[in-house]
């Protein structure tokens, strides 16, 4: 596929030097639209693999045939949507590619930005770099929201730019059981991936609205921490 999407869409592409050619590594990357989790695959120098709802893999007839076959083959993992210890789960089947040497992509925000801001990085990238010792490459994409807006189905042929930065050591910020560490960890790699995307920065987590009233309430009189 590849070529053919490079072909095709013509892409802007820079930094693929940066991706170490053996090891593990950690992509990390801004989140625009549900394409980006095949652009990056596209145009990285290696095999990358990342997270994907569960339900594509799931699907039953036709359809789900081809949904299950074509996420498999493209290097996708199948993981429960959600926080708590789904969030774990989708964390461990990260390492567990990465110490197998693997090249693995992430997005640090958690979910794709519905106004083309940049949203504050959860830690989760931080502790897989930690934890398995993973450079990180922090990935800037810019006009992908372009190819496919929110709601479409049909991508649509749109310049686009893919910057692959410099990798990022993280251990000098400390070990992964360490929440300083983390934190420290993380807002660097937000740091290089603003500088490569240079999107307005929101400053604050992405989350999803609260529903009803009374959660509206509860959120305001007791707001969320988030590490």
């Amino acid at each position: 596929m590849a070529p053919i999407a490079r072909l095709v869409f013509r892409p802007t592409i820079t930094g693929r030097e940066n991706i170490p050619k053996n090891g593990p590594v950690i992509l990390a990357s801004n989140h625009l639209s549900f394409i980006d989790s095949l652009v990056i695959p596209l145009t990285a120098p290696r095999r990358v693999q990342f997270l994907a709802k569960s339900t594509y893999f799931t699907g039953t007839g036709p359809r789900g045939w081809v949904s299950r076959n074509f996420f498999t083959a493209i290097g996708a993992i199948g993981v429960e949507r959600g926080a708590g210890q789904a969030a774990q789960v989708a964390l461990d089947a990260g390492r567990r590619v990465l110490e197998s040497d693997g090249a693995f992509a992430i997005y640090p925000e958690g979910t794709r930005s519905l106004d083309g801001r940049l949203y504050r990085g959860r830690t989760g990238v931080a502790w897989l770099a930690l934890t398995t010792g993973a450079v990180v490459v922090p990935v800037g994409l810019i006009g992908t929201q372009e190819i496919q807006p929110v709601g479409a189905k049909v991508p649509r042929i749109r310049k686009v730019t893919v910057a692959f930065g410099e990798p990022i050591d993280v251990s000098v910020h400390g070990s992964a059981e360490s929440g300083k560490a983390r934190r420290l960890a993380t807002d660097e790699i937000m740091a290089a991936i603003h500088a490569l995307s240079g999107q307005e920065l929101a400053g604050v987590y992405n989350e999803a609205p609260p529903q009803g009233a009374l959660q509206k309430i509860a959120d305001r009189v007791f707001p969320r921490e988030r590490r």
